[in-house]
């Protein structure tokens, strides 16, 4: 089976993401857009477009039986969902298969099993994937908190069951600080996700966030395609991700990627996946797996030369993994840069028109945008804006390559976080690869 007519509900670069990979493949694009985004370049280059709202998510990009209309509207055999959104709702996905169409993505099972960090981890165990120290089950009140805080050792973690972002994550350091930490979570977690759920666990000092890409077919096979270092990070928001990691040696990196290969395969899981790992002293420990495919997946596709959107398409059309993983073979280094609609020194939002646009060139460089000279970004979304992405041979080449290229990039006169960008570039930090996931946020506390 190969697809025809390919739905893309979701926005922005990653829908110009998804769309370019269908015309590689010779697939109708159907793009769906809320009337903010009505100019949006997806919306531009789409075979078809079908407006589903207004301008907020809810009206639009999350509302369900306005896509399942819209697909069924057009005669589309396939979603694709993207990144955010809906691409981790699992009822969204039976819902799409309900109706006899393809999502692109992994069984819903899986979804909903990975997308619960409890039971995540419990499954995680299950198929050898090593853990955090922690809570086995979430916890129901304080007194439960103060034994399984005791059990785990201080500082401790204090995290949501659901959803992600950092949102309802709070450390206690002592048993005087667990009450407050337990409370403020529990509250946290339930204004972010409906749910107040919570677990523990340690909570490790000087860790590096390292995540494993995977991919697994309706045939049984899985391979990893290395890892990537996404510990360069403010408020557990990924600024600058790096493939290879630079603390990571080929050794370590089988070890681990033979690791999670294993473990989808155990699953039986379809698609493209990440399972994300903090690691401290040699050791890794399972943070969560994500069940879509990620912001940073071109770093991997530098390094690898493997398309993994056409490669998520086909594998959900039925058709094997294109390739063993003796093929795999690393080449040289890959760096991505988030650049955010954002004030570099405050963060704050910057939505508004663009008037000046200039897109670097060259050998190894990458941008993954939306925007375009007259483009308004809108006030209503993740202020995500590009994504840019260079390889070279090796990673002190990758960084000079880098360098250029940011002083190349205009998007003007609204604020973003390229300035950011330069400065952490000229680092010493950056420079030997030596930072973990807190390096950033003390650096920015300091400099304030």
């Amino acid at each position: 089976m190969v697809f025809k007519k390919i739905l893309i509900a979701n926005r922005g670069d990653v829908a110009l993401r998804v769309l370019r990979a269908c015309k590689e493949l010779n697939i109708q694009t159907v793009a769906i857009h809320s009337t903010a985004d009505s100019e949006a370049m997806h919306v531009r280059l789409a075979d078809e477009t079908v407006c589903i709202g207004g301008p907020s998510s809810s009206e639009s990009y999350l509302n369900i039986p306005a896509i399942i209309t819209a697909a069924q509207l057009v005669g589309a055999d396939a979603i694709h969902p993207g990144v955010g959104f809906l691409s981790e709702n699992s009822d969204f996905a039976e819902i799409v298969e309900a109706h006899n169409i393809v999502f692109i993505g992994p069984k819903a099972d899986h979804i909903k099993c990975m997308g619960d960090k409890i039971q995540a981890k419990i499954t995680a165990k299950e198929l050898g994937i090593p853990l955090v120290p922690g809570s086995k089950s979430d916890i129901v009140d304080f007194k439960n908190a103060l034994i399984e805080a005791k059990e785990i050792g201080y500082p401790v973690l204090i995290k949501a069951a659901s959803g992600g972002g950092g949102r309802g994550m709070k450390v206690a350091m002592s048993e005087k600080d667990l009450e407050a930490a337990f409370t403020s979570a529990k509250s946290e977690a339930k204004a972010a996700f409906g749910d107040d759920r919570v677990y523990m666990e340690r909570y490790l000092q000087k860790p590096r966030h390292i995540e494993v890409q995977i991919i697994g077919d309706k045939f049984g096979n899985t391979v990893h395609l290395g890892e990537r270092e996404c510990s360069i990070q403010r408020r557990h928001q990924k600024v600058i991700e790096e493939a290879p990691s630079p603390a990571i040696d080929q050794t370590t990196r089988d070890k681990i990627g033979n690791i999670a290969s294993l473990a989808v395969a155990k699953m039986g899981y379809l698609g493209l996946g990440t399972i994300e790992f903090l690691y401290e002293d040699g050791q890794f420990f399972f943070i969560e797996m994500n069940t879509r495919l990620q912001v940073e997946h071109p770093i991997t596709e530098a390094i690898t030369g493997i398309d993994l959107v056409k490669e998520q398409i086909m594998i959900a059309a039925g058709q094997p993994i294109s390739f063993k993983q003796d093929d795999v073979k690393f080449n040289g280094h890959a760096i991505e840069c988030r650049i955010n609609a954002e004030d570099p020194k405050t963060f704050i939002p910057s939505p508004g028109k663009i008037t000046q646009f200039h897109s670097p060139c060259g050998l190894g460089i990458r941008i993954e945008s939306c925007v375009y000279s007259g483009y308004v970004v809108p006030p209503y979304y993740d202020s995500l804006i590009a994504k840019l992405i260079v390889h070279a041979s090796d990673r002190e080449q990758c960084i000079l390559r880098l360098k250029q290229a940011l002083k190349e990039i205009v998007i003007e006169p609204i604020s973003t976080t390229i300035d950011l960008h330069k400065d952490i570039l000229e680092t010493s930090v950056m420079k030997d690869g030596s930072y973990d996931i807190r390096w950033l946020e003390n650096k920015l506390l300091n400099n304030n």
